[in-house]
């Protein structure tokens, strides 16, 4: 009898503990809201960042306010989402990093990729391929030919050692059996400025960065690193069908929350993402800094992150760089 009074008890346990959480999670969000960011602000992806912050703040009464959390490659804001309690209260918006690349590039990058709860993808932007404006030429093939002409000085920019303005680079190079010669700068705007100035003959980056400096001359695009060409830049054509085939290099944005999340928490709040990157005015909006809005289910961006992880973490490895202490 103290036996089956026992399993009694702990059965009514479990059912108070089961409906608390299903009450917690409908009546979710029942405070403040922190979505972490992990790179400082007034990037475009801040500004993405703050536009959901925006409207996820709408749809649910109640503020969701951007923490940009900086330091290590995005690796001390990833972290510190990582560990945080799978409530739904601390969220993280990031880039690739925290999601396919940092894992790679990183021995301990303080989390476990493969363990976050997915939330949804945000938006996705092609990488431009650009030259000089002075440049020689006007077709990836032009730039393909030049540099085997000038083996080991045709120059390339990147944002440094493991940026996927890199990685892009060095798969491109790869991809066309190229010689090519590397000039780091300090971030991803250096790397531009220096394009435009002459110092370098071309970089891969995001079109919301590049395109401004179309309309000047300043640089010049060759082909957008997306398999299909980008509505931003209708009439470049991709790396892929420029000669080099199933060649992809794109940008994007995801929200995910720690492990271990509730799967009916994970699917509310996906939910609401979606309905809100339908909506026409946030379109509008996300299209404004060229970016394409890209709602997708929590399987489906599990997905991605799986693909992405093994596309970069391939091109680092085929590249020879090193995972970082």
């Amino acid at each position: 009898m103290p036996n089956f009074v026992a399993r009694v008890l702990i059965c009514l346990a479990s059912l108070i503990c089961v409906a608390s959480m299903a009450a917690a999670q409908d009546n979710y969000p029942s405070r403040q809201v922190r979505l972490v960011m992990p790179f400082p602000p007034g990037s475009s992806t801040d500004i993405l960042a703050r536009i959901m912050a925006d409207q996820l703040s709408r749809k649910w009464g109640q503020p969701v306010v951007v923490n940009n959390v900086v330091g290590a490659t995005g690796n001390i804001g990833a972290a510190t989402v990582y560990r945080a309690a799978p409530d739904g209260y601390t969220l993280l918006f990031s880039p690739p990093t925290s999601f396919a690349t940092n894992a790679a590039l990183f021995k301990n990058p303080g989390f476990d990729p493969e363990k976050w709860s997915p939330l949804g993808l945000i938006a996705t932007v092609p990488y431009m391929l650009a030259v000089r404006g002075g440049f020689p030429g006007s077709t990836l093939a032009d730039l393909i030919a030049y540099a085997r002409q000038n083996p080991g000085k045709t120059k390339y920019a990147t944002a440094g050692l493991g940026s996927t303005i890199q990685l892009a680079a060095l798969e491109f190079g790869r991809r066309a059996n190229l010689n090519l010669l590397e000039v780091p700068y300090r971030g991803a705007a250096p790397a531009l400025t220096a394009v435009m100035a002459g110092e370098a003959d071309f970089l891969f980056d995001v079109i919301s960065t590049s395109i401004p400096m179309l309309k000047d001359g300043l640089i010049k695009p060759l082909a957008v690193g997306s398999l299909k060409r980008s509505i931003f830049l209708p009439d470049v054509p991709t790396v892929a069908e420029q000669g080099l085939p199933g060649f992809r290099a794109v940008t994007w944005f995801a929200i995910a929350g720690p492990p271990d999340m509730a799967p009916a928490l994970i699917e509310k709040i996906n939910a609401d993402i979606r309905a809100i990157l339908v909506q026409p005015d946030v379109i509008e909006r996300i299209r404004g800094i060229q970016m394409d809005p890209a709602p997708s289910t929590p399987a489906e961006t599990y997905k991605w992150f799986r693909e992405e992880a093994e596309l970069w973490g391939r091109i680092i490895r085929d590249a020879g760089i090193a995972p970082a202490d």
